[in-house]
């Protein structure tokens, strides 16, 4: 049996045509779940009795186990419990724009980035398609509302489960299903330079963040084991395909390192290499954690590195702060709950 929450429309679609019944009982199919967010086949009124029971044979609905819910000013961060007793976090966001989710796409992670708690956390698996959707159709349900923006920034690397998130994307993107606009839509990765050469051919105008955060192959060795597989060159060489073939901005996500590659000379050497590229450098506060031995730089210094980009003409922001009270790193809910 198959998760519903799992199917795209058009593979729906090719189930019933595949089953000699008329494809618009797809979308019938998906008013329901998405729309009217049913969670029993036999509330489908206007579906066939025998097409229900064709359904339950096939498919199943369910939910993720919420453990555990913080709340702070404009945030909430969920854990999720999953079938295999698997922990995933998914991060609530209140912006002036509208109601953002960061979601997570793997238990644990792989990458290895020094900075980052979820690097603690190794992979265990990748997370199925749904079990994303449920992240957002259960925050959704807790808040009453509905959220205008998604990100794939949590827990894992979304390029390193490529074909169950862009099956993700098809669902929350699609008008008959959780219908949240491609442009609302933000996928980051840490520089998996054949997944972007292959999201570059990615039908839908999907944002791409590229969590870069450093200016040169010797700091980013220092603190992303990815560098040692595709180097800066090669994350900006294919950057440019991209927006060369998509005429879409980029975005280039920066953590702030004290002592690391924060200084002047570092944002001299990024005004540099993104000179004439067209993207966006967001620099993000560090999140202290109480396992790692990296610390946040100054106000004043992250500032500085925010003028010179400036002054040599880059487009950039500093991150807002979301949270700072609530196990704000990612991972670090979940990383604390396993070991209290």
């Amino acid at each position: 049996m198959q998760n519903i929450y799992g199917i795209t429309l058009s593979e729906l679609e090719d189930y019933f045509i595949n089953r000699n019944e008329k494809k618009f009982k797809a979308s019938q199919v998906f008013d329901w779940v998405y729309k009217k967010r049913v969670t029993d086949f036999d509330i489908m009124m206007n579906v066939s009795k025998k097409t229900i029971e064709t359904l339950k044979k096939d498919f199943y609905f369910s939910k993720l186990e919420l453990v555990k819910k913080l709340e702070d000013k404009d945030v909430a961060k969920y854990l999720f419990k999953l079938s295999d007793s698997s922990l995933v976090e998914a991060v609530l966001m209140f912006h002036d724009y509208g109601k953002s989710i960061c979601i997570s796409t793997q238990v644990g992670c792989n990458m290895g980035c020094k900075f980052c708690e979820s690097g603690r956390l190794k992979k265990v698996r990748n997370l199925e398609v749904f079990e994303m959707v449920l992240q957002i159709l259960m925050v959704e349900e807790d808040l009453k509302d509905r959220i205008s923006h998604v990100v794939l920034m949590g827990i894992g690397e979304p390029f390193d489960n490529y074909i169950n998130v862009i099956k993700f994307i098809d669902i929350i993107n699609s008008n008959k299903g959780i219908d949240i606009g491609s442009r609302h839509i933000t996928v980051s990765t840490c520089g998996i330079v054949p997944k972007i050469k292959e999201f570059t051919n990615y039908d839908k105008q999907v944002n791409l963040a590229i969590s870069l955060h450093a200016p040169n192959n010797k700091i980013r060795d220092s603190i992303m084991n990815i560098n040692h597989a595709y180097k800066i060159e090669d994350i900006i060489s294919s950057i440019k395909e991209y927006i060369a073939k998509t005429n879409r901005r980029v975005t280039f996500e920066y953590i702030m390192l004290k002592g690391v590659n924060d200084s002047i000379t570092c944002a001299k050497e990024l005004s540099s290499l993104l000179k004439g590229i067209n993207c966006y450098v967001n620099l993000i506060p560090y999140n202290e954690t109480s396992h790692i031995e990296y610390k946040k730089s100054s106000k004043e210094d992250i500032k500085a590195f925010y003028d010179v980009l400036k002054k040599n003409g880059i487009c950039v922001t500093i991150r807002r702060e979301f949270g700072s009270s609530l196990n704000a790193a990612c991972g670090q809910l979940r990383s604390n709950y396993k070991e209290g």
